[in-house]
């Protein structure tokens, strides 16, 4: 008799969706460090390594871009987003959501497949706060 919970013990996948922001369209684009701004965001399948790029809606937003881009990242799947920083409304929305919040370097000059591999490898600090105080549609 097969078992009741079928997938009890496969609750959490062994793969996951991961976000890149970048300024291109495909994984050997240049990785860009502004999460809510950046032109667009590479999408990874870890299991598969089959990737997709979509652009950012956020881009041109007058304000909350960040909260924009934490929820087109969401809509997307992703389970991981790496950047380069990451505003406290990107990150109150971000966290909640369950999805994790990696840091690349951004003083270099790297592809979102390098920032892949860095990933991968264990080399990237997660964010475990915001990163900066925000900018636009922030109260003064």
């Amino acid at each position: 008799m097969p078992s009741p919970f079928p997938d009890h013990n496969k609750r959490k996948p062994s793969f996951m969706k991961i976000a890149i922001s970048i300024s291109g369209n495909r994984l050997e684009a240049p990785f860009d460090p502004r999460f809510g701004r950046a032109a667009a965001f590479c999408i990874v399948d870890s299991e598969t390594n089959l990737w997709t790029c979509h652009e950012n809606p956020a881009l041109s937003a007058s304000g909350g871009a960040g909260v924009q881009a934490s929820q087109f990242i969401g809509k997307l799947g992703a389970q991981v987003v790496i950047s380069g920083a990451y505003g406290p409304n990107a990150f109150d929305t971000l966290s909640p959501a369950g999805i994790e919040m990696y840091l690349a370097p951004s003083g270099e000059t790297l592809t979102a497949a390098e920032v892949l591999a860095l990933f991968k490898a264990g080399k990237l600090s997660k964010a475990d706060t915001a990163t900066h105080a925000g900018h636009h549609g922030a109260a003064h």
